[in-house]
């Protein structure tokens, strides 16, 4: 009976340790990993001058400020950066030249299909990368991000959307691409705070290079109340 007892006695111990070992795999699994300079990529999806005329959600003045704030401190940070269009010739025309000129010596990859990571040469450039967390911003937020951002998740990447760097034709467009890429695992976040979780340091000898590409205004006028508290 005492034996009994005893055995009886450490099976809720014994579940309760097998509950805790399986919590612990499960906290290991979703363990927080940040995004690097040595583990992250860009990816920027038909950022098209034809494209841009329909956007609805951002002006084409700011969108086209994020997106080339975006490029150009992903290139102080040295991330790969992938480049595509889509039916450049004959239906949305070129990515818009501020981009271009942000991006000097990158190629872009023009293609039919509709989801960039179903084209050969985009998923080529993509893999050659080397990295497993990829960073897209496309236009239209719903279709360009999101499909290549989904399918690098069914692909075992971690895909991140920098959503102020893209933009679409609807807020009917805009919260259900939002809710689709929240469901397939897809992260949400803004093109500066990317970057700034790239950067991690701001003793890097890349952090003034960064911020300066971040361009963000009120970082600008903060810098001016010290430069003018320092005359």
């Amino acid at each position: 009976m005492g034996m009994a007892a005893t055995v009886l006695g450490a099976a809720p111990l014994l579940a309760a340790t097998h509950q805790q070992k399986e919590n612990t795999m499960v906290d290991q699994a979703n363990a927080y990993e940040p995004l690097t300079s040595e583990n992250a990529a860009l990816v920027l999806v038909d950022h098209q001058i034809g494209l841009m005329t329909g956007v609805r959600d951002y002006s084409t003045g700011e969108l086209k400020h994020n997106v080339v704030a975006l490029a150009k401190a992903a290139k102080a940070l040295d991330l790969p950066i992938v480049v595509t269009t889509t039916a450049r010739d004959s239906l949305w025309g070129p990515t818009f030249p501020e981009l271009v000129e942000a991006l000097p010596g990158v190629t872009i990859i023009d293609r039919s299909s509709v989801n960039a990571f179903d084209d050969p040469a985009v998923a080529r450039a993509i893999e050659a990368t080397g990295r497993r967390k990829l960073i897209f911003a496309g236009i239209s937020l719903e279709v360009c991000a999101a499909f290549p951002a989904i399918t690098a998740t069914g692909k075992g990447y971690d895909a991140y959307v920098a959503v102020d760097a893209s933009g679409t034709f609807s807020e009917t467009k805009r919260k259900p691409g939002l809710l689709r890429m929240l469901q397939a695992g897809v992260v949400l976040s803004d093109y500066a705070t990317l970057m700034v979780e790239i950067l991690k340091d701001n003793g890097r000898p890349e952090a003034g290079a960064v911020y300066a590409a971040l361009d963000m205004p009120w970082a600008k006028l903060v810098g001016q109340i010290a430069e003018a508290n320092g005359r």
